[in-house]
């Protein structure tokens, strides 16, 4: 059973099983049922057919009675003595019955029998609606079997009180019933084989394509190459539909480890810089310490700690670090950030700030902040401004400068990992160019938004708390 045909193969068969079983319960018994009921009616009506004779005044000797081998008939007094039974009937239920040649055999009548009625019995010349059956045996001719009996009571014109006991055959009913278990017996398990085969052959058909696109991805795990695309076969089914996220899931991977990549060459890039520079000036200084730039190896120091903090960081994003669910004040938080900022080039102005919480960390958010009044400072001319809005349910941190601007076509570009365009390429200006990548990141780990509005506004949304 480790094989999905097979399991599909066995349940199939079992649930079919199941099925034809209960279906054939339901059939053999409605047969039955049916076919007793119609003994049952046939017995009742030659029951009823003597009954209304002796009803009627025909006397006992001359009751027309149904063949024995067709319907048994036995008719008999209030004391048990049999005053009439059908021809060739020897016995019922295993006692034996007068019988003679002819119609039937008249023994003592009930004419001395008393006749008073008491209240409410049946009155003479009528037959008994109540009918009452059960099921016994009668020997007819030699020749004993299964019958199901009517039992009807009547009075003859004289008052006296006669049963009349008449038999169906239940042979046919047994017979009807076996040959029909008999067929199912048979039919049932050359009926559940082909199932069997049936669903084998479907389901290996089915996953035919299953088979290619595991083979296919065992192949690429071999392989390691991501470029590789799974087969996707023209069905629009669930299978189609799995072969092409399967390949939109090994494009992204592709695509995310070609980031990757690139990521650490960059930054292998971006970290080699500054140490190389720092590993100079120290191997002068040791060599001339008169030479000795100490400003500039401090300088590369705080760069090489800023970017090490950075790619640190960028490491715990990409990692799936969530951030924390505490209450920030952004209004708060830009007049702190600000207030702390008095050697930058430009002296950053504080405009509108609009009330309003928001759900998140605020170290991430006030370096979000940070990284936004950087890149203003790198472009402006003569004018820093922040502010915090509300729009809705949502809080609009902006940040602007009067510098030239974000081109239209670099406006999603820049918010790339290592990228600077090339009026910011100098790293002593321009960073490294993960300053925007990160603020991004965190913004949308906090369930916003960060954008460029216009070429020198950068707008950061995020959802009010509560």
């Amino acid at each position: 059973m480790g094989s999905v045909r097979a399991r599909a193969a066995a349940g199939a068969t079992v649930v079919v099983a199941l099925a034809l079983i209960a279906a054939g319960t339901a059939v053999l018994l409605v047969l039955r049922g049916n076919l007793q009921n119609q003994a049952r009616l046939q017995a009742e009506v030659a029951a009823h057919e003597v009954a209304v004779q002796i009803a009627t005044g025909t006397p006992y000797g001359k009751l027309e009675l149904p063949d024995g081998d067709d319907h048994p008939v036995v008719v008999t007094a209030e004391d048990g003595r049999v005053l009439a039974v059908g021809e060739d009937v020897r016995a019922v239920d295993g006692k034996r019955v007068a019988a003679s040649q002819g119609k039937g055999t008249v023994v003592p009548s009930a004419e001395d029998e008393d006749g008073d009625d008491d209240e409410g019995a049946l009155k003479p010349g009528e037959v008994d609606e109540d009918v009452t059956y059960r099921d016994g045996t009668a020997d007819v001719d030699g020749t004993v079997a299964d019958y199901r009996f009517a039992v009807i009571q009547a009075k003859d014109g004289r008052g006296a009180e006669a049963t009349v006991r008449a038999g169906a055959e239940l042979a046919p009913e047994q017979d009807a019933v076996a040959s029909v278990r008999d067929a199912m017996l048979i039919g049932l398990p050359l009926l559940l084989v082909v199932v069997a085969g049936v669903t084998w052959l479907v389901t290996r058909r089915a996953l035919r394509p299953v088979e290619g696109i595991r083979g296919e991805m065992a192949a690429i795990t071999a392989s390691t190459d991501l470029s590789r695309r799974v087969p996707v076969p023209s069905s629009k089914d669930e299978i189609g539909r799995l072969a092409r996220t399967t390949n939109e899931t090994l494009a992204a991977l592709e695509s995310a480890v070609e980031r990757q990549r690139r990521f650490v060459a960059d930054a292998s890039h971006e970290l080699r810089s500054p140490i190389a520079s720092l590993r100079t000036q120290l191997e002068v200084g040791v060599a001339h310490p008169e030479l000795l730039d100490v400003p500039g190896a401090v300088e590369d120091t705080v760069r090489l700690q800023r970017l090490a903090a950075d790619l640190l960081l960028l490491a715990r994003l990409d990692a799936g670090e969530r951030p924390s669910g505490a209450r920030v004040d952004l209004a708060a938080m830009v007049r702190e950030e600000s207030s702390q900022r008095v050697a930058d080039r430009i002296p950053v102005r504080v405009g509108e700030l609009a009330g309003g919480e928001v759900a998140g960390s605020r170290s991430q958010l006030a370096r979000v902040l940070g990284n936004l009044l950087d890149n203003a400072q790198r472009h402006a001319v003569a004018s820093v401004r922040v502010a915090v809005v509300r729009e809705g349910e949502w809080a609009v941190l902006r940040v602007e400068d009067d510098g030239p601007g974000v081109p239209e076509s670099e406006r999603e570009r820049i918010f790339e990992r290592f990228v600077r365009l090339d009026d910011a390429r100098a790293r002593d200006d321009g960073g490294a160019g993960l300053g925007l990548a990160i603020a991004r990141d965190v913004a949308v780990r906090h369930g916003g938004s960060l954008g460029v509005r216009t070429g020198s506004v950068f707008e950061l949304r995020l959802p009010v708390a509560g």
